[in-house]
């Protein structure tokens, strides 16, 4: 993985990040305060090459250290929450001071950084800027940088050669071939970094807000050969920080990732030629490209079509890579790996939403493409009670072209039932998951969009018996409350040889009651179905058959509800 992770790091260096800043303390080029400025919409905005302290450089003086030209409201600006103690005031003041010093040694060669630290020792410019932020409503975690006239200093490069040096003369100097290993990564003699830098953006799967290491061995069991820290796994400094900066950008990108409960899938493409972000087929599992039906599909399939006959050549040669990241006890952990090349996923696309197509409710279409967190959700109650397993293994389903775990047609059937019984609609997702489970899992390629007559296993057709059953009992009798479906329906969906009988007998008083032509409408339906069923119902009905059940039900209404088979009056019924 670090492998890979190095092969599509770009331009990266030690000693400079990425980050996010928030907000912006402006003056004048005297050094006079002007306001706060927030910087771009939601969390703020990203600067790329910013200065950053390793977790060793950060904690290895005597005194607090703070990282040099942006930091958090509360170093810069003694900005402080009301319920600070002491203890909190004196560390923030301490590295307040220590970020004022560097901007008063870097001014030699960036003099615009001598009025930012002459603004933030002004005691009453702090009290001011302070309460410009209070107004902002700003916390004092958020991070922010000093401009001066207009100049922000990390979109400058005057300061760089001195932060290079500073950063240096911070190491202590290690001497001997004993401090020279083996990288692990690139095979080549390095001198080990002490410590990995951390990956952040895995608080919300488990990790710490100050970011987990992908590489860590603070404790003695985890340590071999007398080796200490990350010595355990050897990397350079410059390796170490590539594979950091690289995978912290994809996290960072939220159209790179997407949250599947107490996991984070990330992903990326590598090849000669970049992707065009309408083209990033791995976004659409999470929110297809439109919100219509077989529109993924369709995008899908003209992708394919144009690589193999040579039309996007830039496309060939194109791989992905995707990982299931969480954090625990500040550790980053690799759940799974996926790779592949970009026309595999772009198959993989295709038949995930092909398989997922079902018709509307309304049986006039198909339901719109159905987002992979809808999907997940309609086999539990809320998506929160979704085990993370479960959603690692549905995910791995759909960008591998895999079968889909078993436990899901389990939990898709029992939902389904409850909608039903509780006279509720029928969830579009979860009828296409019960749908994509017989054709992935059980090879069942008669199993189609729409209601098929002509499927030849009659569990499918005993739950159509069960549909137009119900909608014979509203015809004949009009809305009687708790009808056969809440009442027949679990029993019907797993033994229909002891309930469709009784329900055919029961049908013909229902028949008696309505007109001539409509009598001999749904008599004939029924006929047609029964014909399907053979002479004798099945007595019992296996998991997939129940699914093959539920499936007839709903097509079968739906094709009612469109008024292709139906010239009922009642087109209202919500999918009983």
């Amino acid at each position: 993985m670090l492998d890979l992770l190095l092969k599509k790091a770009g331009q990266s260096e030690s000693g400079f990040t990425r980050k996010t800043i928030r907000w912006a303390i402006t003056c004048t080029a005297e050094g006079r305060y002007t306001g706060v400025i927030a910087l771009g919409e939601g969390k703020g905005r990203f600067f790329d090459w910013c200065p950053h302290f390793s977790f060793s450089e950060l904690i290895g003086g005597p005194e607090p250290r703070a990282h040099f030209l942006a930091e958090s409201l509360a170093t810069v600006a003694l900005y402080l929450d009301d319920d600070a103690d002491e203890k909190e005031r004196s560390k923030h003041l301490a590295k307040h001071a220590w970020f004022c010093e560097l901007l008063r040694q870097a001014s030699r060669d960036a003099p615009y950084l001598e009025v930012a630290d002459r603004l933030l020792g002004d005691p009453h410019a702090l009290a001011e800027i302070t309460a410009g932020l209070a107004k902002a409503k700003a916390k004092s975690t958020d991070s922010a940088v000093v401009i001066v006239e207009g100049v922000n200093p990390l979109e400058r490069d005057e300061w760089r050669p001195w932060w290079r040096q500073f950063r240096q003369s911070l190491r202590a100097p290690q001497t001997g071939a004993s401090h020279r290993m083996r990288c692990i990564v690139t095979g080549e003699i390095v001198e080990p970094m002490p410590t990995q830098p951390k990956i952040r953006g895995l608080a919300g799967v488990g990790g710490l807000g100050t970011g987990d290491v992908l590489a860590g061995f603070d404790k003695a069991a985890f340590q071999s050969y007398g080796l200490e820290q990350a010595a355990n796994a050897a990397m350079s400094e410059a390796t170490a920080t590539a594979y950091t900066e690289t995978l912290n950008q994809f996290i960072s990108e939220p159209k790179r990732k997407v949250k599947l409960g107490n996991l984070l899938a990330v992903w990326w493409f590598s090849g000669e030629a970049e992707i065009p972000v309408d083209d990033e087929v791995m976004a659409w599992f999470s929110e297809p490209p439109e919100q219509t039906a077989g529109a993924a599909e369709r995008r899908a399939h003209a992708l394919l079509t144009a690589i193999r006959n040579g039309q996007r050549v830039e496309l060939t040669g194109n791989r992905f890579v995707a990982l299931m990241l969480s954090g625990a006890a500040g550790r980053v952990m690799v759940r799974e790996v996926m790779q592949g090349s970009f026309e595999e996923l772009a198959q993989h696309t295709e038949s995930w939403f092909r398989d997922l197509s079902v018709v509307a409710r309304d049986g006039r279409g198909l339901a719109p493409d159905p987002k992979f967190l809808a999907v997940a959700g309609g086999l539990v109650r809320e998506l929160k009670d979704l085990p993370s397993p479960w959603l690692q293994q549905l995910w791995r389903a759909a960008v591998t072209g895999g079968p889909i775990p078993s436990a899901s047609l389990a939990q898709a059937v029992a939902r389904a039932r409850i909608d039903v019984i509780q006279d509720q609609s029928a969830n579009h997702a979860r009828m296409a998951l019960m749908k994509a489970y017989l054709i992935r899992n059980k090879g069942d390629q008669d199993m189609q969009p729409y209601m098929n007559p002509d499927h030849p296993d009659s569990a499918y057709h005993c739950g159509r018996a069960l549909a137009l059953f119900a909608r014979l009992q509203r015809a004949a009798l009009g809305d009687v409350g708790a009808g056969v479906v809440q009442r027949y329906y679990t029993a019907a969906a797993q033994t229909p040889g002891l309930i469709l009988g009784r329900l055919a007998a029961n049908a013909k008083n229902h028949l008696a009651k309505l007109d001539g032509g409509l009598a001999w409408w749904y008599e004939n339906q029924l006929a047609g179905i029964m014909s399907r069923i053979g002479d004798r119902a099945p007595r019992t009905l296996t998991l997939e058959e129940q699914s093959l059940f539920a499936l007839g039900y709903y097509q079968q209404l739906a094709a009612l509800n469109a008024g292709k088979q139906n010239n009922a009056s009642d087109q209202s019924e919500k999918g009983e």
